[in-house]
Order: structure tokens, then C-alpha cells, then sequence
């Protein structure tokens, strides 16, 4: 029988060079967090920090962090509890989305430490970071130590016109796509096989919280500043966790104090980091347009040029996830308190970062409101750090089955 991977010719393969793809159906799954695969990531960790390369990007540095050896043994403790005895699913089909340069390698990461066999695409977008992290699974493919651990997984990419999908879907146990929701549709139609299934990460909207009457006092503005430019500027707003709407929660004087506070601040970061592209531009002078054609009640604040938009709002309305435009714009909303935010919160909504409020308040606000969608809290700084609970998933118990052994 001709198998379906000679006859897809429109594969370019990142890793391993020469694939036999077919086989990675007739590997098992192994333990999660098996001994095999902390040794594997925490040597692809090393091999990434010595490449001199890594050092100009970031988000590749923090993978990095992320495969360290003491870093898994960490979430081990975490997320492999009691004396359940879990196994990789098999294989995974990862689609990786196109605009976030490093999500292909954690989508990898999430499937090895489950224990399972991977194939991931790969964006056919080219981007350093992608280069730097797949000649390093290369390279560490080399060493005698790795050599069949790196049998366990597969590099790909293609374009959309490409009948890859198809069969890689009809092969998987899992297939987990990254995406909007029209890319999620279009794969869907590739049918799995019966016991398979599908893990999904839409688009999803994101917004901030601060307390000004907290900002206000505090010592260290610029560190606070800094934070939000990450979870912002570094990857453009094209995360899911990247904040779009930001809340303010204290007196109307406080606020008005904290806000040209907090903006000189982060504006004194992007003048100097941040390139804005011609295209940025106008799409956030279209998005304010349309903003503005939806509802009456909303201005620009005043800022020295159209690095950071801020579209000032007088009431806060359900369809706000509507108005997402990257590069640095922002909706802006003054909140009597944290329970007001619940009247517009969707499943769409993902993340909410917050400074100066107390992790008792924001218990009880979940608790008590039980807000529809939001499904990470986590303080300024912190929002683009993966995490192996992801969109409401536990990942290790998704990806793995357990053996209930009587």
C-alpha cells in the first residue's frame, strides 16, 4: 500500500530532515513527565541558551526558562498528583497559529510532557525565533543521549492549499488548533478518526485592571509600566492575553492622577522599543472610526503621537471585544468596582491582569459573580508566561489517560 505522506509533495520538512512520518503512528505514548522527557527539554534548554541568536529575542530566552529541568520538576509537583498513573493519548496534530512566533514550540512542550508523539505546523510565516528553536531540536537530535527521543516528534510546514491537513487529522488521537475562529472551522472539516477529538484555542479578548488609589503610591512606576509593555508591545497585542480594554477602579481625582502616570510611563518605554508599522497606523484610526460609529459616547485621549491610542469610553458596552486593533490601542473605562465588569464579560474573554487588588477581592468576585469566560487572573507583567492550565484546560489531563488500576 502507498503511504499518504509520499504523496503530499508540498511539505517543507523543519525537523527531522529526512521523515518517515507514517511511523510516528506506531510509537506509544509514554508516562507523563516520564524521566526521557525532562532530560530532553531541559538539554534543548541549554543548547537554546547558548546560542549567542537567542539572546536578541526574548519570548525564545523565556522558552528557554520554561524547559529548564528545575522549572518541569515544578509543574510535576503541580500537575501529577496522587498515585495516577497517566499515559500519553498517542499522537498529536498541533496547527500553530501564524502571529505568534513561539507558540508552535509550547504547543510541542505541552505534547511531549503529556507523553505523547507530536507533529506540529509550523506557521509558513518565517521568523527567527522559529529558526533558532528548530536548529536546536536538530542539533540536540544529533547527540546519542536524544536520538531516539527525537524519533518522537515532527516539524512541518505548508500553505493553506496543501491536503496535509486531511491526513494528519485522520491519523491523530488529538489534534489541537491554535487560531481564529474561521481557521478552527476550516480544519474541522477534516474529518478524525472516532476516537480521536479536538482541543481548541480561539481568539479570545483580554483586558487590565488597576487600582489607582494603588498606583498612585506606588514607589516604582517605570517596573509597573514595564510589565504592561510586555504583555502588550512584545508581541505586537497579537496574544490572547494581551489587554485591550483597560479598567480603572478608584476616586475619579485618583484616576485621572494614576492615568497620566501610568501612560507617561509606558509611553517613555515604546517611544524607545517599539516600531510602528505603517499598516498599525491605520488600522487603528479605522478601528476608532467604527468605534465611534457604534457608540457617541467615546474620545481620544491626548497623547504626543499615535504610539499608544487610548479611546476614552463613557460606558462599557457588551460588544467591546468588537474593537480589537493591535499595535498599542487601547479602550478605556472607569469601573465602580470589579462587579460592574461582569454585565459584559463572554466566553470570548480570557485573561484579566490586575495591579493593587487583593487576591481575596478577586476570589470573591469569581466566586460570587461568576463571571462568563474569564479564565486566567494573573497581576501585570505576567500574562504571556504558558502555562500548563491554558484557556480553562488542564492540559496534562487532556492530553493523557489515566489508568485506574484496582
Amino acid at each position: 500500500m502507498t503511504l499518504m505522506t509520499e504523496k503530499l509533495t508540498d511539505i517543507e520538512y523543519l525537523f527531522p530532515k529526512e521523515p518517515s512520518m507514517d511511523n510516528l503512528v506506531h510509537i506509544p505514548g509514554e508516562e507523563t513527565f516520564s524521566e526521557n522527557a525532562i532530560a530532553y527539554l531541559d538539554a534543548l534548554a541549554h543548547i537554546l541558551n547558548k546560542d549567542p541568536r537567542a539572546k536578541n529575542y526574548p519570548d525564545v530566552a523565556t522558552f528557554a526558562f520554561f524547559c529548564r529541568k528545575g522549572n518541569l520538576l515544578q509543574l510535576k509537583k503541580k500537575y501529577l498528583y496522587g498515585n495516577s498513573l497517566r499515559l500519553g493519548r498517542g499522537l498529536i496534530f498541533h496547527i500553530t497559529p501564524s502571529n505568534m512566533p513561539v507558540t508552535f514550540a509550547y504547543s510541542l512542550v505541552f505534547g511531549i510532557i503529556s507523553g505523547n508523539v507530536n507533529i506540529v505546523k509550523v506557521s509558513s510565516k518565517k521568523y527567527a525565533q522559529a529558526d533558532i528553536i528548530c536548529n536546536a531540536i536538530y542539533e540536540l537530535s544529533k547527540e546519542r543521549k536524544h536520538q531516539i527521543f527525537s524519533t518522537r516528534h515532527a516539524l512541518i510546514s505548508y500553505n493553506a492549499e496543501c491536503s496535509a491537513s486531511t491526513y494528519f487529522s485522520s491519523i491523530c488521537d488529538v489534534r489541537i488548533i491554535w487560531g481564529g475562529n474561521d481557521t478552527i472551522d476550516e480544519i474541522r472539516k477534516n474529518k478524525l478518526p472516532p476516537h480521536s477529538f479536538d482541543v481548541t484555542f480561539a481568539d479570545r479578548y483580554s483586558l487590565c485592571v488597576i487600582n489607582a488609589d494603588k498606583f498612585n503610591a506606588e514607589k516604582s512606576p517605570e517596573q509597573v509600566a514595564s510589565g504592561f509593555y510586555n504583555d502588550t508591545y512584545l508581541f505586537d497585542q497579537n496574544a490572547c492575553s494581551s489587554p485591550h480594554l483597560i479598567v480603572w477602579l478608584g476616586t475619579d481625582e485618583n484616576v485621572e492622577t494614576a492615568k497620566r502616570k501610568f501612560w507617561n510611563n509606558v509611553y517613555d518605554l515604546v517611544k524607545v522599543r517599539y516600531i510602528l508599522q505603517p499598516h498599525s497606523a491605520v488600522d487603528k484610526l479605522a478601528t476608532f472610526y467604527y468605534q465611534a460609529v457604534q457608540s457617541e459616547r467615546i474620545k481620544k485621549a491626548d497623547m504626543p503621537d499615535n504610539l499608544i491610542w487610548r479611546t476614552e469610553l463613557k460606558e462599557l458596552s457588551k460588544d467591546i471585544d468588537n474593537y480589537r486593533c493591535n499595535g498599542g490601542y487601547f479602550s478605556e473605562y472607569k469601573a465602580s468596582s470589579l462587579r460592574e465588569l461582569s454585565n459584559v464579560f463572554t466566553n470570548k474573554f480570557q485573561t484579566l491582569s490586575y495591579y493593587g487588588i487583593e487576591k481575596e477581592e478577586l476570589i470573591q468576585f469569581i466566586t460570587q459573580l461568576k463571571p462568563i469566560g474569564i479564565d486566567r487572573i494573573i497581576p501585570i507583567g505576567k500574562t504571556t508566561e504558558f502555562s500548563l492550565t491554558h484557556d480553562g484546560f488542564n492540559l496534562i489531563d487532556t492530553l493523557s489517560r489515566e489508568i485506574e488500576l484496582l
